[in-house]
């Protein structure tokens, strides 16, 4: 079998950024999957599924609630490597498209209080499984060292 795209990407060199992963068309539209990566590859911790689940519902509640970006919101949520998040628009994007877009959310998810959307027994199959605090300190981070004056290098995959 071939390796899948996300394989092929250098995971020693791959830095926290916001990546295009790949591009599809279905019919005449273009699916643009971004790579949002939050803590590097084999260096660091990974994040914890609390706040991984945390960030994923935040994450989502925003997108499918944004003014322009609700329709085009086709999935967002985390890598089972738990060192990132998948976000799938409808729509061909560059990364530098969605730079605004990102720290809109990410701040969205640093200033939440409260309780967090469809984190009931209800409406959740792991409610349980939060953590608020973690996911808004997460998002600060990731806000301030990756988003806040993004870089090339942290919009393209490494060669």
């Amino acid at each position: 079998m071939e390796k899948i795209t996300s394989f092929t990407i250098d995971h020693i060199r791959l830095i926290p950024g916001l990546y295009v992963s790949r591009k599809d068309n279905i019919g005449r539209e273009t699916i643009t999957t971004f790579d949002i990566r939050m803590t590097s590859p084999n260096d660091e911790p990974v994040m914890n599924t609390a706040e991984v689940h945390t960030i994923e519902h935040l994450g989502a509640t925003f997108l499918r609630n944004h003014r322009q970006y609700a329709a085009k919101t086709l999935y967002f949520g985390p890598m089972g490597c738990r060192t990132g998040f998948y976000l799938l628009l409808a729509g061909d994007y560059t990364s530098r498209d969605i730079v605004p877009l990102m720290r809109e959310m990410f701040a969205f998810i640093r200033d939440y209080k409260g309780e967090v959307p469809g984190a009931s027994a209800k409406d959740c199959g792991n409610y349980l499984d939060m953590n608020l605090p973690m996911a808004n300190l997460l998002a600060k981070r990731y806000l301030d060292e990756v988003l806040a004056n993004i870089s090339d290098e942290r919009l393209i995959y490494p060669q």
